[in-house]
Order: C-alpha cells, then structure tokens, then sequence
C-alpha cells in the first residue's frame, strides 16, 4: 500500500514551469503545495538533455526569469549547463527542494466531485490528493522514437538525443543520425570530428539561420551585475527584437520569403557541393517548420567522413541501417535526433475529469483543446503551464509561463475569496477560444508554409502554437473574465456538510 499525502496544491515537474509555479505560490504566500518530479534533480528538459553542444536557440538573458535575472551568462545563447545551473539555483535561493518529492512520476489523475479534490497517482505506487492539479510537465519530456522495420535487431548501440550515452565511446565509430532536427544539428558537429563515419539520415531539410551568438563581454556582466536596470533594457531589447519575427510567422508570408534569402544564402555560403546543396535545400517556405539557427551544422557536413541520406529507412539489420534503395551501411551506434512526443503527450496518463471522462482518450479524438491553454471544461482545479496553444516559434515561452503561473494564482484567490471549492472553464468560453485560435492559425505560416510538422496533431490542426504577438496573451490573461467561469461547490453558509449547487461568478 502506498503513501498518501494531502496537500493545496499539487504541482507536477521541475522545469522552468513547476519552479516557476511554485514561486509565484510562495510569493502569495502559500505553502500548501507539494511538487511531483519523475527525476532525482530539478531542471526538466535541461536537466534530461545532456547531448553534446546542447544549448538553448533564445538568448538566455529572455530564457530566463524576469524576476531572476543572471547577470553572469558566459553567452548570449547559453549552454546546457549553464541553464541546468539556473535553475537549480532558482529552486534553492526560494527554497523549494523541501517542497518537491523526487522520484515520483505522476501516472494519472482522478477528480472526486464529492471531496473537491484531485487524487494523484505515481509509478511508485504513492497517492498525493490536493484542491488543485497544476501540469508543468512541458511537452519535450517523452522522446520520440519512430518503429524502424528490424530495430530489435541491431547489434550495436542505439539511443535517443535526449538520453545520450555518455559512457559510450563514439571515438572511431561508424554511427548513424536518424532525424535532422533542432537537436541534431547542435550534437552532429560535435561528433563529427570524431567518428569514423556518420550518416545522416534525413527525412525533411529544415531551414536554417546563422546563429547570431557571441560571448557576453566582461564589462557588460559587470554592468548587468551592479546596474539591474542595465539588464532589464536589454532584456527588452531582446523582447522586442523577437516579437517582431511573429509579423512574418501570422499571414505574410512575403516576409518569411524574405527571411528565406537569408537561410538560402546560409546553405551557399558553407555547401560548395551542388548535390549536397540540394538536398540541404528545403521546398517549404521557411517557418512552416521550426526555423533553426546553427554556425557549425554546414560546415560540418562537408567534412569526407560525413554522407546526408535522403532516401529514407527501410529496414535496420544486425550490423547497419538499409535505406530506401537498398543500399546497406555499416554502422556501430544509431542516435534518434527525432524530437519528442507533443500533441499525443497526454495519451499515457489517466487524467479524469468530472463526468468520468479520461482527458487523453478524448484528446486523442477530438484534438487537444483548452481555454487560454490553461484550463479544460469538465477537469476543475486543473491547470496546464504551456498547455495547447501556447508554444512559440518567435520568442521566448518562459514570457508564457510567467503570464500563465499569474494567472493560475488568480484563479485560486478568486475561488476562495467567493468561498468556493473549485472553478470550471465554461465549454462555450473554450470553445470560443479555440475557434478563434483556428481561424487566425489557417492564416499561419504553419498551416499555409506547405509541409507537416510537430506542431500539427494526428488530425493535422495546429495544436501547438500561439498565433500572434505574446503581447496579446499578455493582455489575455492580465485578468481572469469571470463570465468565462463557474464556481462550484460554494458555501452559503451551510453547516451539514452538504455541497451547494454550481454557481456563476458575477462578470
């Protein structure tokens, strides 16, 4: 029988969302909240990610709390480390490693209409029951790896980018890379050099940018150290410089074409070869996928030792990967640079909403769908942190997990001021929300840039990114609109112990 805990508020994840979460409750004053991580340290994604020359792709000075600004990045664009680093020290200057249970993966989730509260079950086989859920669990945590014909049969190594192998020699091994996305191109030119031999195998060019990064100055860590006010204007530099790119990202496509010339002139710069060239040369206009930055991915690909394959997988043997012509290579070692598991994410929890309902068998239908990507109709005192929708491709989402954290914490203040148990989502609200999302989507750059991407569900909608400035979500969730809510469980003063029916808030 496992352990029961009880607490106000369980917050599940230790990335920039669930810290991020737990500060904010500190911050008003509660400590009623206990925090679930999977792993034995704090960090999510920048924890799991230990890939050779894994860095972040938004200058950290943005990825990063504005509330806890670092005076001290080595670079513009930080290195894994640095930011694991953060983070860590984050959770220890507000004093939450007491607050989290480290070991313990969240399963699934059950409402109690009758208590008002969620039941919490982990791996380990505990229970953690609290008035509210909230998910920080991101949605680059489940890596995927694609069902290769004849895997279980490959003799030699094979790992996933995101759980790299560290005790693995790759010096003077034949390896193949399957995928060519944003993490690929960070660790394929770090091994490339000493490998034997790497194959790539790509299934889909991405574009990519010159990467604009350089190490911070001294001088200016200084000034950023003794000067906050220094660091805040370039942080909204920064903001303001991304924010810009979202014009290009919604309906103009003309300026993405733009763009376009840029990544082009990227690929003639470093690729001499003509048919090597072509191949790097993406027939989608750029955005359509995740747009990448790299210095070193091109030049990397050049050297003798390397070979870009494009006519994809059709079978792994024993001792190397056959492609789609049947041509076999050799190879030691396959590493999955095939990204992560997003819009299906919640298929393997049991989350239960009120009338029954589990949430990731009805996402699986339906489509992934929430109000502001926060709340869900029919799953009270739920809340996601860079839930459905509110991913970016222009700037950075830890601005969304502060608009969010905020948010989430006025909805609790408001339950309880009106003395209620649990609040709601109305399914008109969301659904309005989601309709509108939509429209201005089919208008995006990922709907109209001709190719598929993560960023679309089974059903090919854009279950992933905002649509627009981050200044309007900003403006979204400044306030809750109550009239977009009800209250359940409210007590008018009764002393028998019994429920009062849902009631409305007043607009």
């Amino acid at each position: 029988m496992g352990k029961r805990t009880e607490a106000g508020v369980v917050i599940v994840g230790t990335g920039f969302s669930g810290l991020g979460m737990a500060i904010q409750l500190r911050k008003e004053g509660r400590e009623d909240f206990v925090i679930l991580e999977k792993a034995h340290e704090v960090g999510g994604t920048w924890r799991d990610n230990t890939y050779p020359g894994c860095a972040c792709d938004i200058q950290s000075h943005m990825y990063s709390f504005s509330f806890e600004q670092n005076p001290d990045w080595s670079r513009s664009f930080s290195p894994q480390p640095e930011i694991f680093a953060y983070l860590r020290g984050v959770a220890e200057k507000y004093d939450l490693y007491r607050f989290i249970r480290f070991g313990q993966e969240m399963t699934g989730a059950r409402w109690d209409s009758d208590e008002n509260r969620w039941h919490v079950t982990t791996a380990g086989g505990d229970e953690f029951v609290g008035r509210y859920l909230v998910s920080g669990v991101g949605a680059l945590h489940i890596p995927q790896i694609p069902r290769l014909p004849g895997m279980e049969r490959f003799q030699g190594r094979s790992f996933h980018s995101a759980e790299w192998d560290h005790d693995y020699d790759l010096r003077g091994k034949r390896v193949a890379v399957v995928g060519t996305g944003a993490s690929a191109i960070q660790f394929v030119p770090r091994i490339a050099e000493d490998v034997a031999e790497l194959t790539i195998f790509q299934r889909t060019p991405p574009w990519i940018m010159p990467k604009p990064d350089h190490e911070m100055p001294g001088w200016a860590r200084r000034l950023f150290a003794r000067v906050p006010g220094a660091q805040r204007a370039y942080r909204d530099f920064l903001y303001w410089l991304l924010e810009v790119r979202a014009i290009g990202f919604n309906g103009n496509p003309r300026v993405m074409k733009l763009a376009q010339r840029l990544a082009k002139w990227n690929i003639d710069k470093h690729v001499a070869d003509p048919a090597l060239r072509e191949k790097l040369t993406p027939d989608y206009i750029l955005g359509c996928k995740r747009v990448l930055i790299s210095n070193d991915y091109y030049p990397a690909l050049n050297r003798r030792n390397v070979e870009v394959v494009t006519d994809g997988v059709a079978e792994v043997t024993e001792r190397g990967i056959v492609d789609g012509s049947g041509v076999e290579r050799e190879v030691d070692a396959i590493i999955f640079g095939t990204g992560f598991h997003v819009t299906d994410a919640f298929e393997h929890l049991e989350i239960i909403g009120s009338d029954g309902t589990d949430l990731g068998k009805k996402w699986a239908v339906e489509g992934m769908q929430t109000h502001l990507g926060i709340t869900v109709a029919g799953y009270p005192n739920l809340f996601f942190l860079l839930g459905p929708n509110t991913g970016l491709g222009h700037n950075s989402v830890v601005f969304m997990i502060e608009q969010q954290i905020r948010y989430i914490a006025d909805a609790m203040r408001l339950v309880e001021e009106q003395g209620a148990e649990a609040i709601d989502v109305r399914a008109e609200a969301q659904a309005e929300f989601n309709a509108e999302i939509q429209r201005k989507l089919a208008n995006g750059i990922w709907t109209q840039g001709g190719c598929t991407s993560w960023y679309l569900d089974a059903m090919g909608v854009n279950r992933t990114i905002w649509p627009g400035f981050t200044w309007r979500y900003w403006l979204r969730t400044r306030k809750l609109r109550t009239r977009d809510f009800q209250l359940l469980g409210r007590r008018r003063g009764r002393t028998d112990g019994r429920r009062d029916e849902p009631a409305t808030v007043a607009g």
